[in-house]
């Protein structure tokens, strides 16, 4: 295989185009609601003001830019970033409950995707109401939300070349605006000070609540993470000094204008204060077109993460497409069109962006701290001083649960649909791992060795009839000289299988994402013969291709002949048939289960029924696979008291 170009190590002006289109939407339109959210029904005060812009610089500063973009960003997996791609980092560690923190990780920034683009997109366009009060924007808005998830199956580096040069245009006006604010009142760059935020989250009363809106600021952090393989980390280093000067700008200029009205409360949103009237309109459009791609960051994120937690044995086995050749472009339809569905009954649900600001943020930081553990044991692999990374991880914790205490506020105010839909996608992953762990430990495994004689006599005893000139098993078996028994079962007793060569496949996931290696071993000549694949956990794993490639490079170098051995067809040169046999194991009613692993293996048959058989999740030609069943039996329930009459 030729190794494709790692973009890490390319920047371009079109790549810092992409990364502008596809990772700083959500942390990049926040000036759209954050500082409204500050301020609420609150009265105008300077200690209210300062100290909210305060909070909302160090904030940018210790949690963006030092712990995401600084640190985490280093912590990537051969150029992948997200969660996931941290877990398979640290998994080594062998500490179980990564795994399970992972999955909680993951499922919070999936849930708070249903929030991000309902709540950018109706923050933009509610603006227009400013001009139209009587103007209903909902339809508007579900307009836009479809339009934006129907574009994604085209790819992220569409979208990032067609989203880029709206970002800068949308960069561009936030300085503006922000700096036309500053240069008439320079003094709330004071504002730089800790005292203020210290001030207001100490002295004002109700201030440490206002931590909740704060934290707006920074939620597009985790997504900024997970996109890292799309555009590449040193595309992201230099486009976030830009993007946090010019939101630094903005939020800086807000502040400066909302001290004209010390004592007064306001009914508008700050942001659209800073246009004059003539740019109202034009602002809003770009708000709009801006508030689009705000939504693009979580959603290529969440393929990222679902394509991973796929790849990790953490959610069940869907459809993935690959709508170009580079690197980390992946597309889900179910994700990409169940997001959709979920972010038009947020819409509806909701109905104003006011309403969801209660509900926005309350997961994804509980993703945030979960990445906090992960990257101190990741920092702790990589033989950081133990002190430091014990600082790093009390600096980034405290700062996190002081964010999710504030948060928790929210839970009533419409929290509660996040929190909801994280438990149930934690359910989701976390049965279909924990139903894997409990299965695998019931796998039965025999030695090759103690059957290579039956196969060849198998495959001579033409009183059998020929099933296929070559039979291909999948494996399971990590092990080169092991195979499920259940394999040999399938073999030899359910339906006697004779073929002229016996060809098992193993295919092992790595930790890395892009490799794609393999081994072979003869095991008898001509006639029983092992492939192991090994595949980064961002491939896909087309076996049938993969494996025909492999096919055709042992025939080149003569270490193995297909040819059909029907005389009829030999005589001609005709390739012998190949069949691929999948088996599928489901559980069997001969089992004494507690309550614990009845529920979690009948749920994992639930699941089951959504995810891909196996032979599409291998990449299997239908025609050519054969699926068979055979019954699990993880605890028998014993003999019966039969008494015979």
């Amino acid at each position: 295989m030729v190794a494709r170009h790692d973009p890490l190590n390319k920047i371009t002006l079109g790549g810092l185009l992409v990364t502008l289109g596809i990772i700083y939407g959500d942390i990049g339109t926040s000036p759209l609601y954050v500082m409204n959210a500050i301020i609420g029904d609150r009265p105008i005060s300077p200690e209210l003001v300062l100290g909210g812009i305060s909070c909302i610089f160090w904030t940018l500063t210790l949690q963006t830019t030092f712990k995401y973009v600084f640190l985490t960003l280093r912590a990537d997996n051969k150029g992948e970033g997200g969660i996931f791609s941290l877990y398979a980092l640290v998994r080594k560690t062998k500490v179980k409950w990564l795994a399970i923190a992972a999955i909680l990780g993951g499922s919070a920034l999936l849930a708070d995707g249903l929030i991000t683009p309902a709540i950018s997109v109706s923050s933009a366009v509610e603006g227009i109401q400013i001009l139209h009060p009587d103007l209903p924007t909902i339809p508007i808005i579900i307009t836009i939300i479809f339009g934006l998830f129907f574009i994604q199956q085209f790819g992220s580096n569409f979208v990032g070349k067609s989203f880029g040069p709206m970002m800068l245009i949308w960069f561009s006006m936030l300085f503006v605006l922000g700096f036309h604010q500053l240069i008439q009142n320079p003094s709330v760059l004071k504002a730089f000070n800790p005292y203020y935020a210290y001030q207001l989250l100490v002295n004002y009363p109700g201030g440490f609540w206002v931590l909740g809106a704060v934290f707006l600021c920074t939620t597009g952090a985790e997504a900024l993470y997970s996109d890292l393989g799309h555009v590449g980390r040193k595309n992201i280093y230099i486009t976030w000094t830009m993007v946090k000067f010019c939101l630094l700008i903005n939020y800086f200029g807000q502040g400066a204008h909302l001290l004209k009205f010390e004592g007064k409360t306001i009914d508008v949103n700050p942001f659209y204060q800073l246009m004059p009237d003539w740019f109202l309109l034009i602002g809003i459009i770009i708000s709009t077109l801006a508030a689009i791609v705000a939504s693009q960051a979580l959603i290529s994120g969440a393929f990222t993460v679902v394509n991973e937690a796929m790849r990790l044995n953490f959610g069940p086995k869907l459809k993935v497409v690959y709508p170009t050749d580079l690197r980390g472009q992946v597309y889900i339809p179910t994700v990409n069109w169940t997001l959709c569905a979920g972010c038009i009954g947020v819409i509806l649900f909701f109905q104003h962006s006011s309403n969801m600001e209660g509900a926005y943020g309350l997961a994804i930081i509980i993703d945030m701290m979960i990445t906090t553990i992960l990257l101190s044991f990741y920092l702790y692999l990589k033989r950081y001083p133990l002190p430091l990374v014990m600082l790093t991880f009390l600096l980034f914790i405290v700062i996190e649960i002081a964010f999710l205490v504030a948060n928790s506020i929210k839970f009533e105010h419409g929290g509660y649909v996040t929190m909801l839909l994280t438990m149930f996608l934690f359910i989701t992953m976390y049965v279909w791992y924990a139903a894997r762990k409990i299965r695998n430990q019931f796998v039965d495994f025999v030695k090759v060795k103690d059957f290579l004689e039956i196969l060849t006599n198998l495959s001579k005893d033409e009183s059998i009839p020929k099933y296929a000139t070559n039979l291909v098993y999948l494996t399971s078996a990590n092990r080169r000289d092991e195979i499920e028994s259940k394999v040999m079962y399938s073999l030899l007793q359910k339906f006697p299988k004779r073929a002229d060569i016996y060809w098992f496949v193993h295919v092992d996931v790595l930790d890395e994402p892009y490799t794609m290696e393999y081994k072979v071993a003869e095991m008898v000549n001509d006639k029983v013969i092992h492939i192991d694949f090994r595949l980064g956990f961002r491939i896909e794993p087309r076996i049938n291709q993969m494996f025909r490639q492999v096919v055709e490079e042992l025939v080149k170098n003569n270490e193995v002949d297909i040819t059909s051995r029907y005389t009829s067809l030999k005589e001609k040169n005709v390739i012998g048939d190949f069949r691929f046999v999948v088996i599928e194991k489901t559980l069997s009613y001969d089992n004494k289960l507690n309550f614990y692993e009845k529920f979690v293996l009948n749920a994992y048959d639930f699941l089951k029924l959504f995810s891909l058989p196996e032979s599409k999740a291998f990449g299997l030609d239908t025609s050519s696979v054969t699926v068979e069943n055979v019954p699990l039996v993880v605890k028998p329930s014993g003999k019966f008291k039969l008494k015979r009459i």
